[in-house]
């Protein structure tokens, strides 16, 4: 499952990306509304966790504009204000949850289930790029009728391009999206990673899906007129 995370507290976002990640889930964090709604805009996430007090553009704004575009993604909201009245503003802003600050990491993997569960009947857990077929619930790819077994980075890594699919994803976002704060600089390791998918869902088919664009990054290929779906 592929979260968004939108808090300004780097520390606080670092504690709950890591926290999610171990608990199975896909996160892109940013620290700004600005840039949480250009992502939100224009990527399909299961699920997004919102603080409302953000720099650029407030938390209440983001959603709304959203909801206004008619973009359905389950919401979370974070707010370190108890009030009802701030809460109510929330919802009807278009969030579908809220939460207050500070709160148990148990409480907030429990509430990103039962929104995922109120979504489930919406949105399917198959990814589909081409010939390709990710199962983000069982972590298992398909193509051409072989079973691939991934690990957990080489999910993470082919989870976000096949949520990107035809488009370039530079190293520094795999970076970003994968490691975190815990990325070595100067590292090989997207380089790595990206030969050992290419061993699995290339290796012995006509045709390649993940391409390299040299000085640029990386991108996932359906071709002209190749299949996407979510």
């Amino acid at each position: 499952m592929l979260v968004l995370l939108v808090e300004d507290e780097t520390k606080l976002a670092s504690v709950i990306k890591k926290g999610l990640e171990n608990e199975g889930f896909t996160v892109d964090a940013v620290y700004d509304g600005a840039a949480a709604y250009e992502r939100a805009s224009c990527a399909e996430y299961d699920v997004i966790i919102l603080d409302l007090m953000l720099p650029q553009m407030d938390g209440l704004t983001v959603c709304r504009k959203l909801r206004e575009e008619g973009n359905k993604v389950p919401i979370l909201i974070l707010t370190a204000k108890d009030e009802v009245t701030d809460k109510v503003i929330g919802l009807n802003a278009g969030a579908d949850d809220y939460l207050t600050k500070p709160f148990s990491f148990d409480e907030l993997i429990a509430r990103l289930r039962a929104l995922l569960r109120r979504g489930r009947d919406l949105k399917p857990e198959n990814l589909v790029v081409a010939d390709l077929m990710l199962d983000t619930s069982t972590h298992e790819a398909v193509r051409g009728g072989k079973r691939i077994q991934l690990s957990g980075t080489e999910y993470r890594i082919l989870e976000y391009l096949m949520r990107h699919p035809n488009q370039v994803v530079t190293r520094g976002v795999i970076e970003e999206h994968v490691w975190g704060y815990d990325f070595v600089p100067n590292s090989n390791l997207v380089d790595v990673y990206i030969r050992y998918l290419r061993r699995k869902i290339d290796e012995g088919f006509e045709r390649r899906l993940l391409e390299t664009v040299r000085g640029e990054g990386y991108r996932l290929s359906a071709g002209p007129g190749g299949r996407v779906s979510e």
